[in-house]
């Protein structure tokens, strides 16, 4: 913005002295570069402090889906980037070795509780131990509990949307063989249920940040227009700050002033959730210093808007 301003002075400049509606002087020699100390100290570095800017980008929670037990699947009813409610089947795994266990289980825990009964009885007429009776118990007691796990290993063979959203990358198809391995997911889960918006601002601007402020967001996917939402916060940590622990000693790296994220959130909660992960565009954030400069800034914004019509960049 800065270079567009100067040009635009120089070929006003160029203008007047070809015209000699002004002289050539060394006043007018040096006035491009007192143009730019004034734009420089006098409107833009005061304008970071009042209104900075930065680049947006629309976040999503991505969840890997790894299956709970392991198995064929027997049926994968789930399209790629269709609307999915939580609770959604995604695909099913064959329950048949699952519902034979919880069979077994269940008929071992019948037979338990009747020996339990019976031993219950002759302690009652005295021709039975109490360790008897409390061994059984024990014998049920721990059947139940397998039986309880072998269910939940029945539930897991249909896999559910753990949120709203869709899923993405679907190469899973009916026969292929699922293992309950961490490291290898067998579709990813996009959450629609939050949106998150997060803009870059440089370190030197966020201290005047505050939850809560307004903010003017304009994105890509929609050129010629801006929308208004609040600062939420500001996140507190960047990866250039995050230090692994190892047993190594610390090697010296190159320290970057890295931009802090701040974490916007829209006041149209329904473009927020259909704005799809990845669209990037420019904010802008008002705080309570050098207000004036937020006329300036919501000019500007508003030239960034009307130029994604025809800038893909």
């Amino acid at each position: 913005m800065i270079v567009a301003i100067l040009n635009v002075y120089l070929v006003i400049l160029f203008i007047l002295v070809k015209t000699k509606i002004v002289p050539f002087n060394l006043f007018w020699k040096c006035s491009p570069l007192i143009v730019l100390l004034l734009l420089m100290f006098g409107l833009f570095i005061p304008m970071g402090w009042g209104a900075p800017q930065g680049a947006a980008l629309v976040v999503r929670n991505s969840v890997q889906i790894v299956p709970n037990v392991a198995g064929e699947v027997t049926e994968v009813p789930v399209e790629p980037n269709k609307p999915l409610k939580a609770g959604d089947v995604l695909f099913k795994i064959d329950p048949t070795p699952y519902q034979a266990q919880v069979d077994s289980i269940g008929a071992q825990v019948k037979f338990e509780e009747l020996r339990l009964s019976q031993m219950t009885q002759l302690q009652l007429s005295d021709a039975g131990r109490a360790f008897d009776v409390e061994q059984r118990q024990a014998d049920v007691d721990k059947l139940k509990g397998q039986l309880l796990g072998a269910k939940w290993n029945l539930d897991q063979t249909v896999v559910r949307a753990p949120a709203d959203g869709y899923v993405t990358n679907v190469g899973l198809m009916k026969g292929a063989r699922v293992a309950s391995l961490p490291l290898s997911p067998v579709m990813a889960f996009i959450d629609t249920s939050e949106t998150v918006v997060g803009v870059e601002i440089p370190q030197i601007y966020t201290r005047y940040i505050e939850p809560g402020q307004e903010v003017e967001v304009t994105f890509k996917l929609f050129p010629g227009q801006v929308f208004n939402g609040k600062v939420d916060t500001v996140l507190q940590a960047t990866s250039t700050g995050q230090v692994v622990a190892s047993g190594s000693a610390v090697a010296p790296r190159q320290v970057t002033a890295a931009p802090f994220v701040v974490r916007v959130k829209l006041d149209d909660a329904k473009l927020a959730a259909s704005l799809p992960a990845g669209t990037a565009g420019a904010a802008a954030i008002y705080t309570s210093h050098i207000k004036p400069s937020h006329i300036i800034r919501k000019v500007i914004l508003r030239q960034i808007a009307i130029v994604n019509y025809v800038n893909p960049f």
